[in-house]
């Protein structure tokens, strides 16, 4: 999920959407202008105004129509594919403990805006699997980007829409820094969540702390057994999805559809070593190390970018963005989702996909 030290700034400023483009979640999960903070420089699209995406219930579609699969980099990536095949190009990353299911309202509404979207299940998720069993599983942030960028090579996808969150926000957040080339335009939930392994290792205050309790779980022998037995992985990603989204009502079919997910063979590999890895409890792979030092400058965003907040995802209380507000030095808007917990997008569909709409005229 997102990073500790954004969260501990988050808390300190507490909520402050004033300047940000509130949007409410129970008639239209919104209507969508940008907010007083975008501006525009030519980036987007050329004239006109983005299309409405039309408002519809969480829930509406429970199945993708097409999953693929591909091979790219050291994986063999599955993903799920809706819209025109010459559309503009959107590809959506989701986080743990999730799949993506997270976007299967949200794929629907854009491929119907004229977008190629793109959800691929992140490496040890789902139907991606690796090409080799001597690849090291390692799940630390550079390699999961390279993953997204080698499908998009593998597709022949020179550049996209990338919108994200929990682990698909910091990998999107990555690759809009390291290869702003091959990203048109960045929506990502919950801000700039790019991991400094060496800040991570200073203690956040006690309330922060106890929000992570899954992390310092999972960095114990106990917490990896736990990981590798399904009822157990079952009930405790069940819980994490309790705890972290208090208002969404989702039913067994719903929980049940991601859990699948869960079962790949490498799931608790990456899983316990993304989380370790970023305490600096577990190493990475030396191939990784030059973009891990870029990383560790925290280096801007310039791409045009729209941030969003949740206003009950207990990770980060919604805010004006303040905190993460220089990170970002292209054109940008910041909305808060009130009503709505960690996984935005399966909470406030019609919300985020109009947000990857908006970014792409900016």
């Amino acid at each position: 999920m997102m990073n500790r030290r954004t969260f501990t700034k988050a808390v300190g400023l507490g909520v402050g959407a004033t300047a940000a483009t509130a949007v409410s979640t129970g008639a239209a999960s919104a209507a969508l202008g940008t907010g007083s903070s975008a501006t525009g420089n030519g980036h987007g699209r050329p004239g006109g105004k983005p299309p409405v995406i039309p408002t519809i219930a969480p829930g509406t579609h429970t199945t993708f129509s097409s999953l693929k699969q591909v091979r790219a980099g050291v994986l063999d990536i599955g993903y799920a594919e809706a819209g025109p095949k010459h559309g503009p190009v959107a590809i959506l990353l989701h986080g743990w403990p999730y799949d993506i299911h997270s976007f299967v309202d949200v794929a629907p509404l854009l491929a119907d805006a004229g977008y190629r979207v793109i959800v691929p299940y992140l490496r040890g998720h789902g139907s991606t699997t690796f090409l080799s069993s001597a690849t090291v599983r390692n799940a630390q942030q550079s390699a999961i980007a390279l993953d997204i960028i080698a499908l998009m090579d593998a597709l022949h996808i020179g550049k996209a829409v990338v919108a994200g969150f929990d682990w698909g926000s910091r990998t999107a957040d990555i690759m809009a820094a390291l290869w702003p080339e091959r990203v048109k335009a960045l929506v990502s939930t919950s801000g700039y969540l790019i991991t400094n392994v060496a800040a991570q290792k200073n203690p956040l205050p006690p309330k922060a702390e106890q929000v992570w309790w899954y992390q310092y779980y999972f960095a114990t022998d106990r917490g990896q057994t736990a990981m590798q037995t399904p009822a157990d992985r079952d009930a405790l990603c069940r819980l994490v999805w309790d705890d972290v989204s208090p208002s969404w009502n989702f039913d067994d079919a719903t929980f049940n559809r991601t859990a699948a997910a869960f079962t790949n063979p490498d799931y608790a590999a990456i899983v316990i070593h993304n989380y370790r890895w970023r305490l600096g409890l577990a190493d990475g792979e030396r191939r990784y190390d030059r973009y891990e030092q870029l990383l560790a400058a925290k280096p801007t965003i310039g791409v045009p970018t729209i941030t969003i907040d949740p206003a009950l995802d207990p990770f980060l209380a919604s805010t004006d963005g303040t905190a993460y507000r220089g990170f970002f030095t292209g054109p940008y808007d910041h909305r808060v989702y009130t009503g709505i917990g960690h996984d935005a997008p399966q909470e406030a569909p019609t919300a985020f996909a109009q947000a990857v709409v908006d970014v792409d005229y900016m």
